[in-house]
C-alpha cells in the first residue's frame, strides 16, 4: 500500500499533523522545512509510515524541530484514522508500533467515518525522586513522569497566572532533563475536570496533546485530586482519560482530517528531491 499524494492533513484538537508514506528519507533537515509555518506546509510534527515491529502498523512521531518523539496521543488517533480512511487497513481495532511502546487503537465510527478513536496508552511510571525544580528563581513541586515519553506536570491553584512561554521552554530544557521533556501545567476543576496548558518538546506551545494529557491525569489521580474518570480540558478541546490504580491509561477523543496535498516543485527542489 502506498499513498497517491505527498501528505494527509489532519489534527487532533487543533493539534496537527501531516501524515506522509514518502520514497525519500525525512531527514531532520527536510523534516523542519516542511514542518515551517511560514515557508513550508507547516504542522505540529509529521507521523511516518514505518514498517511494522511486532505490532499491525509503525508509526515515526518527527517534531517540527527535527527530533523524533516516542510517542503522541494526538498522533496515534490521527494515524489511525488514516490508516482507515487512505485503505491501508479495513479493521476498526489493530495494534501501532511506537518507539514509547506498542499500542492498541479502536477506531469510533459514525456513518462509516472516523469520528473519534480510543487508544490504550500503556501504564505511566512516576519518578519518585524528583518533586522539586527550580526554574527561574522559583521552586516548582512538579511530578516527573513517563507515559512512554516524559513529562513534567506542575499542579496550580489558578492556571491563568502562569507564563507558559516563559516557564514553558526552561522547564523542556531544564538540567533535570538531559533528553527533555514535554510541560504541562494543571488546574484542577474537581474531580472528574482539569485544565491544562501544554508546551511540547521539540514543537513548542500547542493547544492540545494527548500523552500530555495522560500526564496530567495521572499527576492528580496520583495525589487524590481526581477520580479516575477524567475530563482534561485544553485549549483546543477536551480530551477523556480512564486509568486505574496501576496507571494503566485509556485516551478518547476527536480526530479530523483537513486536505491531502502534494509539495511544489519549488519546495521539492529546497528539499533536493526530484521533481515529479
Amino acid at each position: 500500500m502506498s499513498l497517491n499524494c505527498d501528505f494527509v492533513r489532519s489534527h487532533g484538537l487543533g493539534n496537527d499533523y501531516l501524515v506522509m508514506d514518502p520514497s525519500f528519507e525525512l531527514t531532520p533537515e527536510r523534516t523542519r522545512i516542511i514542518c515551517h509555518r511560514n515557508t513550508g506546509v507547516g504542522s505540529d510534527g509529521i507521523l511516518v509510515v514505518a514498517k511494522n515491529s511486532g505490532a499491525d502498523f509503525a508509526v515515526r512521531i518527527l517534531n517540527p524541530d527535527g527530533s523524533e518523539a516516542e510517542k503522541s496521543g494526538n498522533g496515534l488517533r490521527i494515524f489511525s484514522k488514516f490508516l482507515y480512511d487512505h485503505g491501508y487497513t479495513k479493521k476498526t481495532e489493530f495494534t501501532i508500533h511506537t518507539l514509547g511502546g506498542i499500542v492498541n487503537s479502536r477506531l469510533i465510527l459514525e456513518a462509516g467515518r472516523v469520528i473519534a478513536v480510543r487508544v490504550d496508552m500503556g501504564k505511566a511510571v512516576i519518578d519518585r525522586q524528583l518533586t522539586k525544580l527550580e526554574v527561574a528563581g522559583t521552586t516548582l513541586n512538579v511530578t516527573s513522569l513517563s507515559v512512554g515519553n516524559p513529562h513534567c506536570v506542575t499542579i496550580v491553584p489558578d492556571l491563568e497566572a502562569v507564563d507558559l512561554f516563559k516557564f514553558g521552554p526552561l522547564i523542556e530544557n531544564h538540567p533535570a532533563f538531559p533528553k527533555r521533556t514535554n510541560v504541562q501545567f494543571a488546574q484542577v476543576l474537581d474531580h472528574a475536570n482539569i485544565r491544562a496548558l501544554i508546551w511540547e518538546r521539540g514543537a513548542g506551545h500547542t493547544l492540545a496533546s494527548g500523552s500530555s494529557s495522560c500526564a496530567v491525569a495521572t499527576a492528580c489521580f496520583d495525589k487524590g485530586l481526581v477520580d479516575g474518570h477524567v475530563t482534561v480540558q485544553m485549549e483546543g478541546g477536551n480530551l477523556t482519560i480512564e486509568l486505574d490504580q496501576q496507571l494503566n491509561l485509556v485516551m478518547t477523543g476527536p480526530v479530523e482530517e483537513v486536505c491531502t496535498g502534494n509539495f511544489s516543485a519549488e519546495l521539492r527542489h529546497r528539499l533536493k528531491l526530484h521533481s515529479r
